[in-house]
């Protein structure tokens, strides 16, 4: 999964970035409203965190531009303006969420999960594959009941699989769900995650479709 945050005050971006990438999520940060715009025209992302009063172009402006273009992805308003009216004028623009800040960071996660979850259809917040188990709320795996510890990019790796199970997902698809702007890629650095997965997982469950990508083993 990949964020977009756009928020101009780096104390509040820092810590919500910490916070989702330690969640496993691919996170870019914007940090005015014509910035935002150019990243939201990529028509990557499967989120967005908003913030409102931005330098360049206010949030709401951007808010509107992005949903009049056809733009899907769910939109969190995050703002320090607390008026009903400023709320109601946010949801009608096409928000689905709104929190006032200061916000909790675990209540962030979990109305990141919930909207991500609504998005993909999936009612239970949780996916099975064959022995493997996996819940994005407790950010944990199982195999067999028995629990697998993953590091967050292990993690992202192995949701960006289970999520569509049956499709071959590339080298490029995974970098985009595994990692944000500036963040050093290794030339093999799927590879490398993928090989210390099948190691915790079990080398059977990852299958190798040469010259195209990867996914998870086929089950009955």
């Amino acid at each position: 999964m990949r964020l977009l945050l756009v928020e101009d005050d780096r104390m509040i971006a820092e810590p919500v970035l910490d916070t989702m990438r330690r969640a496993g999520y691919a996170i870019d940060w914007a940090q005015d409203g014509r910035s935002a715009e150019l990243s939201l025209d990529n028509g990557v992302y499967d989120l967005v965190l908003l913030d409102l009063g931005l330098p360049k172009k206010d949030g709401i402006a951007v808010l509107r531009a992005y949903r009049d273009a056809g733009g899907a992805a769910p939109v969190i308003i995050l703002t320090a303006r607390d008026a009903v009216d400023e709320r109601v004028r946010g949801l009608d623009t096409g928000a689905d969420d709104y929190l006032v800040k200061p916000f909790d960071l675990d209540e962030l996660s979990a109305r990141v999960r919930a909207l991500l979850r609504r998005r993909t259809g999936q009612k239970q917040p949780v996916y099975t594959h064959g022995e493997l188990t996996l819940d994005p709320a407790a950010h944990e795996v199982t195999k067999d009941g028995e629990l697998v510890p993953l590091v967050p990019r292990e993690f992202a790796l192995l949701r960006a699989l289970i999520e569509a199970p049956k499709r071959v997902h590339t080298r490029a698809e995974l970098e985009e769900k595994l990692y944000g702007w500036g963040e050093e890629i290794g030339s093999n650095a799927v590879e490398v995650h993928i090989h210390s997965l099948r190691r915790k997982i079990g080398a059977e469950q990852i299958v190798t479709v040469r010259g195209v990508g990867y996914r998870l083993r086929r089950v009955e």
